[in-house]
């Protein structure tokens, strides 16, 4: 007999994956170029001259203070319940949430998790650098500055760099970095831009950051999403060391196979039931009932035809019956 065991939507999901363990041909994979690289040295060094712009109390501080006491919410009040609901787009959770979300179905789609490991990658980066730059400096934000004209370093703050551009401009630049195609990838990649540009300036706007703090939120990110060529392979090898966890697992399941889905378990009875079981003849399809018609000519009566076992049936034919009314012939004795 024949024996499946159920799936759960683990096996079905590794199943998925299963069926192409190569990359697509379509899937284009960024590199370090020399274009990239030129780019990443210089953002870095745009990163470097906001930090030191802040630090020796430059014009870029006294700009943050004439922003802040213009008070942006106060000159334009109408906007403020759209800004409070648009700001969400750079929160970490909400946004990792809608992005892995994608990136999940992308990786169901690709047959591979290249997409969903980049995404962890990337956030990873996120805050151990960010993280690692706000509480190193810890700067107050406007609405607890304690020194008109001061940089506030140093004093404990946590906002500097800005923790929502940053987070904005890696978790929808991502998208542009996983696109399939240098189309999609021009287009994601502009609107990342402009997301993120909005998040950074609606802290601005509600006054949560200095104008600087977003500068150099943008820069933080920029930085991470030129980078990832660099992690490609930890990427690689992460999603190979899941896999084979993946196998091993399934191996040492009671029961289990090295690979979650093949084909049916054949379990093979004892002997001794073997012989006690009787043999079961296959059960033929359905048959349609042919539409009802009378052959030309005479017509034997009930009586006189030969009972005939009809095809498909799981009555084994008898080859001893007889027509009614006739007697049976002798059956031979055996001599013992």
């Amino acid at each position: 007999m024949r024996t499946e065991r159920k799936l759960t939507r683990l096996d079905r999901v590794f199943a998925r994956l299963d069926r192409e363990p190569e990359r697509p041909a379509l899937l284009d994979v960024p590199e370090m170029s020399r274009h990239r690289f030129a780019l990443f040295a210089g953002t870095l060094a745009f990163y470097v001259a906001i930090v030191w712009a802040v630090l020796i109390t430059s014009w870029l501080v006294r700009l943050d203070w004439q922003v802040m006491f213009f008070r942006p919410y106060q000159q334009w009040p109408g906007i403020h319940a759209f800004v409070d609901y648009y700001v969400v787009l750079g929160q970490r959770g909400p946004t990792a949430v809608m992005v892995a979300a994608w990136l999940g179905w992308r990786s169901w789609r690709q047959h591979t998790l290249r997409p969903l490991i980049a995404l962890g990658v990337s956030l990873l980066l996120l805050n151990v650098t960010v993280g690692a730059a706000k509480y190193g400096m810890g700067r107050l934000g406007p609405h607890y500055a304690t020194t008109i004209g001061s940089n506030e370093m140093w004093l404990g703050g946590d906002i500097f760099p800005s923790g929502h551009t940053a987070n904005a401009v890696v978790t929808w630049g991502i998208l542009a970095y996983m696109a399939s195609t240098p189309r999609a990838r021009r287009w994601l990649s502009a609107l990342s831009a402009v997301t993120s540009l909005g998040v950074g300036m609606s802290t601005v706007y509600l006054g949560t950051h200095w104008l600087s703090d977003v500068l150099l939120g943008w820069a933080a990110g920029l930085l991470i999403l030129l980078a990832l060529p660099w992690f490609e392979p930890l990427i690689t090898r992460t999603e190979t060391w899941i896999l084979g966890l993946r196998d091993r697992w399934y191996a040492r399941r009671p029961g289990g196979a090295g690979r979650p889905v093949g084909p049916p378990v054949v379990v093979t009875p004892p002997a001794s039931v073997q012989e006690k079981a009787p043999a079961r003849e296959p059960v033929a399809a359905p048959r349609t009932r042919a539409p009802a018609c009378l052959a030309p000519g005479p017509h034997t009566a009930r009586s006189d035809r030969t009972p005939v076992t009809p095809a498909g049936s799981r009555r084994p034919p008898h080859g001893d019956r007889h027509p009614r009314n006739t007697a049976p012939a002798a059956r031979p004795v055996s001599g013992g």
